[in-house]
């Protein structure tokens, strides 16, 4: 007999399908069984669209003859408390209701405001038997994003850098160097089309004119976020191209041309990273990869606004350059992508 972690987990595997498609919504997988065997399965697959339980009960009805009978003796596993309010589709609670499903086993609550613990409620009153509480860190962790908008309404921050081994993050005199290999920069273009938007400031995009996109790797672009202060960037450059969406926060003016949209901020001197992250999450964006340069990426650590930092060494020694940013954090996972280490921290502060 299969454990409820096991197809908690299964749901879990289901929802990082989701990744890159659902945000602002959570990544939501769900598991239908019956007589220890799974008879349906789901993911949110698109924002707007169908939930994962949805999609389940769905599938139930495709492939069985007899779907009404074993829904009523079934169990739908979720990673995330099912929905209890009208939004951009139906509640799935009152789904799994009409459906007669008599258990439901949730990994984690759901801390958006008008579910947090209703669905649950609205499931329990309706006599459904309600199993909560497995796995429940491991289902917070698959969104982590999803949580840190809703509970500290800014989005899920990452860090990203590329060093020498002897800790340069860049030539004295500004000029590109590249420093990790192409199958790290492969790597960097998938966590593109993962995170909601990309963050550099001015000095990142006169000296390497980056077009922050995800040609290296299939799947959605995410909106290009620059810090020009004085607006003082020629237009002849790549992020100027309407090929994304791009925000520019500056201190002259608020304007659309186009995809790009100038958002001005009055106070550059004071809390720039928080009023952008607020921004950010008034934008409903759920999570924002920084690149640089060093002295950007030392305005959100000087902050403590980070979450995750995810660091490139390669094996090249410099002897001299802008040195690489430092900071306090928790050790997460190392590894080899091709010729360079890869460090992932955490912000102890905020774990």
């Amino acid at each position: 007999m299969h454990s409820h972690q096991t197809y908690l987990q299964r749901c879990i595997d289901l929802a990082r399908l989701g990744a890159g498609s659902v945000s602002p919504n959570p990544m939501v997988g769900s598991v239908i069984v019956c007589d220890d065997k799974i008879i349906g399965e789901g993911f949110h697959r698109v924002y707007g669209q169908s939930h994962a339980e949805v999609n389940a009960i769905n599938q139930v009805f495709e492939n069985h003859n007899n779907a009404n009978e074993l829904l009523k003796r079934a169990t739908i596993y979720v990673n995330l408390e099912p929905c209890s309010h009208y939004g951009k589709t139906p509640p799935c609670t009152d789904i799994i209701i009409s459906n007669e499903i008599p258990r439901v086993v949730i990994g984690c609550r759901d801390p958006f405001d008008q579910i947090n613990g209703k669905g649950i409620e609205r499931l329990r009153n309706a006599g459904v038997d309600v199993l909560e509480g497995i796995m429940t860190e491991q289902c917070k962790d698959i969104n982590k994003r999803f949580f840190t908008r809703i509970q500290k309404q800014r989005p899920y921050i990452i860090l990203k850098w590329a060093q020498s081994s002897d800790g340069f993050f860049a030539p004295n005199n500004r000029s590109q160097r590249w420093i990790s290999s192409q199958t790290s920069k492969q790597l960097v273009h998938q966590w593109r089309t993962q995170e909601d938007a990309i963050l550099v400031g001015k000095n990142t995009v006169l000296s390497d004119n980056p077009r922050l996109n995800s040609r290296e790797w299939p799947g959605r672009d995410p909106i290009r976020i620059i810090i020009d202060r004085r607006l003082e960037l020629p237009d002849n450059l790549h992020i100027f191209d309407q090929s994304q969406y791009t925000l520019i926060f500056n201190e002259r003016k608020t304007d659309v041309v186009g995809k790009i949209k100038y958002l001005q901020v009055e106070d550059f001197d004071n809390y720039l990273p928080q009023l952008i992250a607020y921004q950010l999450y008034l934008m409903d964006v759920q999570s924002l990869i920084v690149e640089g340069g060093a002295e950007t990426l030392n305005l959100f650590i000087k902050a403590g606004l980070w979450d995750e930092a995810r660091i490139f060494t390669g094996p090249e020694s410099w002897n001299s350059g802008i040195p690489a940013p430092k900071l306090l954090g928790m050790a997460g996972e190392t590894q080899n992508i091709g010729p360079d280490v890869l460090n992932i921290w955490f912000n102890k502060e905020i774990i």
